[in-house]
């Protein structure tokens, strides 16, 4: 008898969870990821910020699933399924196409950042999705203070000191709030030219409150703090254009700032589009599969999607995508050892957390609610809880107590080629993209004679 070939897609949370599930499962595993790594998203904001290495955030899959032995792992990109074959096409960063064949498919590709149809907005104003968005990031705000210090103008003085953060979710928070620390204390009395009192931060949405998807009084709570640390909070605000030197908001009105970042929304990719094409399955507003309640796409009962591709009215936070792709994964495991589950997925809700500045963070956990210093201390526990690799762990706490008890920052370089790359990448062809990609993950490796 052929062994049951599972394939995951994605190594976020869903695929980091449903693969670990899978590893005593008499089935073949595939799992597939457009890079080497598994990435802590909650924590990308703190590379972005100086604070940790995105080493600490990103444990290569191969060390996490070292022990599993039924395990392969491709990288490449999955485009689409075959659902007549059960394939999935998968593309390489040489621009080659592959089939991998699977009896059952767990598609957990997370989500990607939304501009809300303007995607020219991209091109000046990057996201926080990925590590390569992380550096870029990066490399934008460090480099701003040091162009700050050397401009002869003041109006350019004050576009490289104006910070314009779009979306005031959980990211754009967390970004306005350490921004504000690197200028307020982690970098004074290092730039004697550029005074970084005078630092301005936008944080800018069109919603009516910071942090919508918490407790209107933690919400109330994490606005304060922002106040306090001098971040300009415009809500109500729509965004209408981004261009290299600023922004435009609906009235005309313009907030002049060379550093832009994007953290306003999320949708499907691309790959959840052509899977409802193929099956019928409806999607909503975003792009996200609807569901059954087990978590299979209709009418095929071996095709799960878990995570933020996934739309279920539940929250895009990791737990969902933690507890769908275990959830999946039992129920192969079930009917591999004939005992179906029959148990519909139901999500545990473990609450909310986002930190503001050191010391100070809100907590929706239940009927419990924490903010400041109490916060705080829950943020860094469950934070250092689910972090991957002991290592990763006590490298992230010993980052944090020079971050936080002290001054420093270690991660503070910035390249001239981590802020353009994205742009050239984004002008290639699909092919060149994927050589140049290629190319640099050679040289990355030092692979390339």
């Amino acid at each position: 008898m052929t062994e049951h070939r599972v394939v995951v897609v994605g190594a976020g949370f869903g695929g980091l969870f449903a693969t670990k599930t899978l590893r005593r499962v008499p089935a073949r595993v595939t799992l597939i990821n457009p890079t080497n790594y598994h990435l802590f998203e909650p924590l990308l904001y703190q590379v972005a910020t100086g604070i940790l290495s995105e080493g600490e955030v990103a444990p290569p899959i191969r060390e996490i699933f070292k022990a599993h032995d039924n395990l392969d792992v491709q990288l490449g990109w999955v485009t689409d399924v075959d659902l007549v074959a059960r394939e999935v096409l998968v593309s390489g960063f040489d621009g080659r196409e592959r089939r991998v064949p699977y009896d059952s498919l767990i598609i957990a590709a997370g989500a990607q950042n939304s501009y809300f149809g303007n995607e020219a907005f991209a091109e000046h104003a990057p996201s926080l999705k990925n590590i390569d968005d992380a550096l870029e990031v990066r490399s934008r705000i460090f480099h701003a203070f040091e162009m700050a210090e050397i401009a002869d103008d003041e109006d350019e003085r004050r576009r490289w000191l104006t910070f314009a953060i779009v979306g005031a979710g959980p990211t754009g928070v967390e970004l306005a709030g350490q921004i504000a620390e690197l200028a307020q204390r982690a970098l004074k009395g290092q730039y004697h030219h550029a005074d970084l009192g005078q630092t301005r931060i936008v944080l800018m949405d069109a919603v009516d409150r910071v942090l919508p998807a918490f407790d209107p009084e933690l919400s109330a709570s994490a606005l304060k703090t922002l106040k306090k640390l001098k971040v300009e909070v415009r809500l109500g605000t729509r965004v209408v254009d981004v261009d290299e030197a600023g922004v435009t908001v609906a009235g005309g009105e313009r907030v002049e700032a060379y550093t832009k970042i994007w953290a306003a929304g999320v949708k499907a990719p691309s790959l959840a589009t052509r899977l409802a094409a193929a099956t019928g399955a409806p999607a909503d507003r975003a792009g996200r599969i609807v569901v059954e309640p087990d978590l299979t796409v209709p009418g095929h009962p071996e095709i799960f999607v878990v995570g933020d591709m996934a739309a279920q009215n539940l929250p895009g936070v990791a737990q969902v995508a933690m507890q769908g792709g275990r959830y999946a994964a039992q129920v192969i495991k079930g009917r591999l050892a004939g005992k179906p589950v029959t148990k519909p997925f139901t999500y545990f809700d473990k609450g909310n957390m986002a930190t503001i500045s050191r010391f100070s963070a809100v907590a929706n956990v239940g009927k419990l609610h924490l903010s400041g210093l109490l916060g705080w201390l829950g943020w860094i526990g469950v934070h250092l809880f689910y972090l991957i690799g002991f290592k990763n762990k006590v490298t992230t706490l010993m980052h944090w107590v020079v971050s936080f008890l002290g001054r420093g920052r270690s991660e503070r370089i910035s390249t001239s080629q981590q802020i353009h790359a994205r742009n050239a990448l984004h002008h290639l062809s699909t092919d060149d993209h994927h050589r140049a990609v290629g190319v640099v993950q050679q040289l990355q490796d030092g692979r390339t004679q």
